[in-house]
Protein backbone atom coordinates (compact mmCIF):
# COMPACT_ATOMS: atom_id res chain seq x y z
CA UNK A 1 0.00 0.00 0.00
CA UNK A 2 1.16 3.50 -1.02
CA UNK A 3 2.78 5.30 2.32
CA UNK A 4 -0.29 7.51 2.82
CA UNK A 5 -3.96 7.33 4.18
CA UNK A 6 -6.49 5.10 3.20
CA UNK A 7 -8.83 5.90 0.21
CA UNK A 8 -12.34 4.01 0.47
CA UNK A 9 -15.04 4.19 -1.72
CA UNK A 10 -18.60 3.29 -1.66
CA UNK A 11 -20.36 2.12 -4.82
CA UNK A 12 -23.06 0.21 -6.19
CA UNK A 13 -26.42 0.59 -7.86
CA UNK A 14 -29.66 2.32 -7.47
CA UNK A 15 -31.11 1.46 -4.37
CA UNK A 16 -28.88 -1.07 -3.04
CA UNK A 17 -28.49 1.30 0.22
CA UNK A 18 -25.30 3.38 -0.06
CA UNK A 19 -26.22 6.72 1.18
CA UNK A 20 -27.66 4.46 4.08
CA UNK A 21 -24.08 3.28 4.80
CA UNK A 22 -22.52 6.02 3.98
CA UNK A 23 -23.30 7.31 6.84
CA UNK A 24 -23.19 4.36 8.98
CA UNK A 25 -19.45 4.23 8.13
CA UNK A 26 -19.26 7.92 9.02
CA UNK A 27 -20.56 7.25 12.64
CA UNK A 28 -18.22 4.19 12.93
CA UNK A 29 -15.47 6.33 11.55
CA UNK A 30 -16.10 9.15 14.30
CA UNK A 31 -16.92 6.27 16.99
CA UNK A 32 -13.33 5.10 16.71
CA UNK A 33 -11.52 8.73 16.74
CA UNK A 34 -10.30 8.20 12.96
CA UNK A 35 -8.91 12.05 11.38
CA UNK A 36 -11.20 11.84 7.95
CA UNK A 37 -13.03 13.20 5.24
CA UNK A 38 -15.42 12.27 2.65
CA UNK A 39 -16.95 13.61 -0.41
CA UNK A 40 -19.58 12.35 -3.48
CA UNK A 41 -18.83 11.84 -6.97
CA UNK A 42 -19.96 13.73 -9.19
CA UNK A 43 -19.70 16.82 -6.48
CA UNK A 44 -18.13 17.49 -3.86
CA UNK A 45 -16.94 20.84 -5.50
CA UNK A 46 -18.27 24.01 -6.47
CA UNK A 47 -17.90 22.74 -10.50
CA UNK A 48 -18.36 19.01 -9.39
CA UNK A 49 -21.76 19.97 -7.85
CA UNK A 50 -22.54 22.17 -11.05
CA UNK A 51 -22.24 19.66 -13.63
CA UNK A 52 -24.10 17.07 -11.00
CA UNK A 53 -27.26 19.55 -11.44
CA UNK A 54 -26.70 18.68 -15.09
CA UNK A 55 -26.61 15.12 -15.40
CA UNK A 56 -28.80 14.35 -12.73
CA UNK A 57 -31.27 16.56 -12.19
CA UNK A 58 -31.99 18.11 -15.81
CA UNK A 59 -33.93 15.30 -16.38
CA UNK A 60 -35.42 16.19 -19.91
CA UNK A 61 -32.32 16.88 -21.08
CA UNK A 62 -30.54 14.96 -23.89
CA UNK A 63 -26.82 14.13 -23.22
CA UNK A 64 -24.79 11.63 -25.31
CA UNK A 65 -22.85 9.14 -23.93
CA UNK A 66 -19.63 10.68 -24.98
CA UNK A 67 -20.67 13.98 -23.48
CA UNK A 68 -22.22 12.69 -20.07
CA UNK A 69 -18.14 10.57 -20.09
CA UNK A 70 -16.48 14.07 -20.45
CA UNK A 71 -18.61 15.52 -17.84
CA UNK A 72 -17.58 12.87 -15.19
CA UNK A 73 -14.36 12.54 -15.58
CA UNK A 74 -14.44 16.62 -15.55
CA UNK A 75 -16.26 16.52 -11.91
CA UNK A 76 -13.64 13.86 -11.12
CA UNK A 77 -10.34 15.78 -12.05
CA UNK A 78 -11.56 18.87 -9.55
CA UNK A 79 -12.56 16.30 -6.73
CA UNK A 80 -8.95 14.38 -7.08
CA UNK A 81 -7.56 17.87 -6.89
CA UNK A 82 -9.60 20.05 -4.31
CA UNK A 83 -11.01 17.32 -2.12
CA UNK A 84 -9.20 13.72 -2.31
CA UNK A 85 -5.14 14.40 -2.43
CA UNK A 86 -5.25 17.25 -0.10
CA UNK A 87 -6.64 15.31 2.70
CA UNK A 88 -4.63 11.99 1.65
CA UNK A 89 -1.71 14.06 2.31
CA UNK A 90 -2.78 15.66 5.04
CA UNK A 91 -2.78 12.34 6.61
CA UNK A 92 -6.77 12.06 6.46
CA UNK A 93 -8.53 9.07 5.51
CA UNK A 94 -11.12 9.96 2.55
CA UNK A 95 -14.57 8.50 1.97
CA UNK A 96 -15.94 8.84 -1.29
CA UNK A 97 -19.49 8.21 -2.04
CA UNK A 98 -18.88 6.92 -5.90
CA UNK A 99 -15.24 7.59 -7.68
CA UNK A 100 -14.12 5.91 -11.05
CA UNK A 101 -15.55 2.60 -11.05
CA UNK A 102 -19.11 4.23 -11.53
CA UNK A 103 -17.75 5.57 -14.79
CA UNK A 104 -16.62 2.36 -15.61
CA UNK A 105 -19.92 0.56 -14.87
CA UNK A 106 -22.05 3.70 -15.74
CA UNK A 107 -21.26 4.62 -19.18
CA UNK A 108 -18.88 1.86 -20.35
CA UNK A 109 -21.02 -1.20 -19.18
CA UNK A 110 -24.23 0.70 -19.03
CA UNK A 111 -24.01 3.11 -21.87
CA UNK A 112 -21.98 1.46 -23.64
CA UNK A 113 -18.57 2.92 -24.42
CA UNK A 114 -15.41 1.24 -24.89
CA UNK A 115 -14.04 0.46 -21.97
CA UNK A 116 -10.46 1.50 -23.14
CA UNK A 117 -11.54 4.33 -23.89
CA UNK A 118 -12.79 5.07 -20.42
CA UNK A 119 -10.16 4.20 -19.14
CA UNK A 120 -8.11 6.68 -21.01
CA UNK A 121 -10.15 9.81 -19.75
CA UNK A 122 -10.31 8.71 -16.39
CA UNK A 123 -6.86 8.64 -16.61
CA UNK A 124 -6.38 12.01 -17.23
CA UNK A 125 -8.59 13.19 -14.11
CA UNK A 126 -7.39 10.69 -11.11
CA UNK A 127 -4.06 11.33 -12.30
CA UNK A 128 -3.20 7.30 -11.63
CA UNK A 129 -4.51 7.81 -8.12
CA UNK A 130 -6.52 4.52 -7.13
CA UNK A 131 -8.78 3.61 -3.92
CA UNK A 132 -7.38 1.11 -1.42
CA UNK A 133 -10.23 -0.37 -1.50
CA UNK A 134 -13.81 0.09 -3.44
CA UNK A 135 -17.05 -1.24 -1.68
CA UNK A 136 -19.76 -2.39 -3.86
CA UNK A 137 -23.00 -2.59 -2.90
CA UNK A 138 -24.52 -5.83 -4.59
CA UNK A 139 -28.21 -6.33 -5.28
CA UNK A 140 -30.08 -7.36 -8.86
CA UNK A 141 -31.33 -4.03 -10.48
CA UNK A 142 -35.04 -5.09 -9.93
CA UNK A 143 -34.48 -5.03 -6.22
CA UNK A 144 -32.60 -1.88 -6.03
CA UNK A 145 -35.41 -0.50 -8.27
CA UNK A 146 -38.57 -1.32 -5.83
CA UNK A 147 -36.88 -0.05 -2.39
CA UNK A 148 -36.76 3.23 -4.10
CA UNK A 149 -40.19 3.10 -5.31
CA UNK A 150 -41.02 2.04 -1.81
CA UNK A 151 -39.26 4.93 -0.63
CA UNK A 152 -41.32 6.99 -2.86
CA UNK A 153 -37.56 8.56 -5.00
CA UNK A 154 -38.22 10.31 -7.89
CA UNK A 155 -35.21 8.80 -10.21
CA UNK A 156 -32.91 10.96 -11.78
CA UNK A 157 -31.78 11.35 -15.09
CA UNK A 158 -29.41 8.55 -15.41
CA UNK A 159 -31.87 6.40 -13.41
CA UNK A 160 -34.58 7.33 -15.83
CA UNK A 161 -32.36 4.77 -18.48
CA UNK A 162 -34.32 2.01 -17.56
CA UNK A 163 -34.37 -1.55 -16.23
CA UNK A 164 -31.86 -3.28 -19.18
CA UNK A 165 -29.67 -0.13 -18.52
CA UNK A 166 -29.45 -0.91 -14.74
CA UNK A 167 -28.36 -4.62 -15.09
CA UNK A 168 -26.11 -3.81 -17.68
CA UNK A 169 -24.43 -1.86 -15.16
CA UNK A 170 -24.87 -4.05 -12.34
CA UNK A 171 -23.19 -6.84 -14.27
CA UNK A 172 -20.63 -4.23 -14.85
CA UNK A 173 -20.15 -3.75 -11.59
CA UNK A 174 -19.80 -7.66 -10.53
CA UNK A 175 -17.55 -8.30 -13.52
CA UNK A 176 -15.37 -5.61 -12.53
CA UNK A 177 -14.96 -6.67 -8.95
CA UNK A 178 -13.38 -10.04 -10.14
CA UNK A 179 -10.47 -8.20 -11.65
CA UNK A 180 -9.08 -6.39 -8.64
CA UNK A 181 -8.25 -7.57 -5.26
CA UNK A 182 -8.69 -3.86 -4.03
CA UNK A 183 -12.85 -4.00 -5.31
CA UNK A 184 -15.03 -6.22 -3.14
CA UNK A 185 -18.61 -7.16 -3.63
CA UNK A 186 -21.06 -6.40 -0.70
CA UNK A 187 -24.09 -8.63 -0.78
CA UNK A 188 -26.92 -5.65 -0.06
CA UNK A 189 -29.93 -7.85 0.67
CA UNK A 190 -31.48 -7.76 4.18
CA UNK A 191 -31.29 -5.08 7.32
CA UNK A 192 -29.10 -2.21 7.10
CA UNK A 193 -27.72 -3.33 10.40
CA UNK A 194 -26.66 -6.79 8.37
CA UNK A 195 -25.41 -4.75 5.42
CA UNK A 196 -23.04 -2.41 7.57
CA UNK A 197 -21.98 -5.96 9.47
CA UNK A 198 -20.32 -7.24 6.68
CA UNK A 199 -19.29 -3.84 5.28
CA UNK A 200 -17.17 -3.65 8.57
CA UNK A 201 -15.98 -7.51 8.58
CA UNK A 202 -14.36 -6.39 5.42
CA UNK A 203 -12.46 -2.99 6.50
CA UNK A 204 -11.49 -5.05 9.68
CA UNK A 205 -9.90 -7.93 7.78
CA UNK A 206 -8.26 -5.72 5.32
CA UNK A 207 -6.85 -2.71 7.43
CA UNK A 208 -6.79 -4.42 10.72
CA UNK A 209 -4.36 -1.75 12.18
CA UNK A 210 -7.20 1.11 11.60
CA UNK A 211 -10.08 -0.93 12.24
CA UNK A 212 -9.23 -3.38 15.13
CA UNK A 213 -8.19 -7.24 14.95
CA UNK A 214 -10.88 -9.33 14.02
CA UNK A 215 -12.58 -10.38 17.11
CA UNK A 216 -10.39 -7.44 18.76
Amino acid sequence: MAERALFLVLEGTEGVGKSTQFERLAAWFDALGLDWDSGREPGGTAVGEAIRHVLLELRELDVPPETELCLMVGARAAFVRDRVRPALEAGQLFLADRFDLSTFAYQGFGRGLALERVERVNEVATGGLQPDLTLILDLPAEEGTARQRADGKDPDRIERAGSEFLRRVREGYRELASGSESRVLVDASGTPEEVERRIREVLVERFPETFGAPGG
